[in-house]
C-alpha cells in the first residue's frame, strides 16, 4: 500500500510539473498563425480571421497598470499612423480580463485592441505562457503576422522601451520581401 501511495504521488506530481514547465513553444517564421477569437476591451470578439488581408502585430504582454506594460502600449499607440501607413492592426493580449483591459485603455488613452485571454490558451498557442509563484502570465512576445496568416517575425523577451520601433522597421523589411 506504501508504494501505491508514493507511485500515486510521484505520478501527480509529474503531471503538475510538466503542465507548468512546459509552455507550448512560440509558432515559428513561415508557420500559420494559431487562429483565436478573444473578447477586447470593449467586450466585442475579434478573431484573426477578422484581419485577413492585413499585417498584424499581435503582442503579449504580463499585466495592465504595469511599469512596462504601459510603456510598451504607450508606444505602440504613439506609432498607430505609421502602422496604419503600413495595413497593419496592433492587437495586445494578456490574461488580464476585459474590465481591466477597459479600464487601462481609458486610464492611458489607447485605442487600439487588447485582448482577454483569462483562459490562457492563446497565450499558450503562441509560447507566451509563464509561471508567475502560483499564477499565471503571458510573457512580453511579439509576432508579426502576414495578410495570409502566416508567421514573419517572432520576438520573445522584447525591450517595452524600443519594441514598437524594432516592429516598425521589421514590418519595412518583411513588406519588402512580400
Amino acid at each position: 500500500m506504501r508504494v501505491l501511495i508514493i507511485l500515486l504521488v510521484l505520478v501527480i506530481v509529474g503531471g503538475l510539473a510538466a503542465r507548468f514547465a512546459f509552455a507550448g513553444s512560440p509558432p515559428q517564421v513561415g508557420a500559420a498563425a494559431p487562429e483565436f477569437t478573444l473578447p477586447s476591451q470593449d467586450g466585442q470578439r475579434v478573431g484573426l480571421k477578422d484581419y485577413s488581408g492585413k499585417w498584424v502585430v499581435l503582442y503579449f504582454y504580463p499585466k495592465d497598470f504595469t511599469s512596462g506594460c504601459t510603456i510598451e502600449a504607450h508606444n505602440f499607440q504613439r506609432n498607430q499612423e505609421q502602422y496604419a501607413k503600413k495595413k497593419a492592426v496592433v492587437l495586445g493580449v494578456s490574461v488580464d480580463n476585459v474590465d481591466s483591459h477597459k479600464k487601462f485603455c481609458t486610464k492611458e488613452g489607447l485605442n487600439f485592441k487588447l485582448l482577454a485571454d483569462t483562459d490562457h490558451k492563446v497565450s499558450d498557442e503562441y509560447g507566451s505562457l509563464m509561471n508567475l509563484g502560483i499564477t499565471q502570465i503571458a510573457k512580453r512576445n511579439t509576432f508579426i503576422i502576414d495578410p495570409a496568416g502566416k508567421i514573419a517575425r517572432v520576438y520573445t523577451g522584447v525591450d517595452p522601451n524600443k519594441h514598437s520601433q524594432e516592429v516598425l522597421a521589421a514590418l519595412d523589411e518583411v513588406q519588402k520581401i512580400r
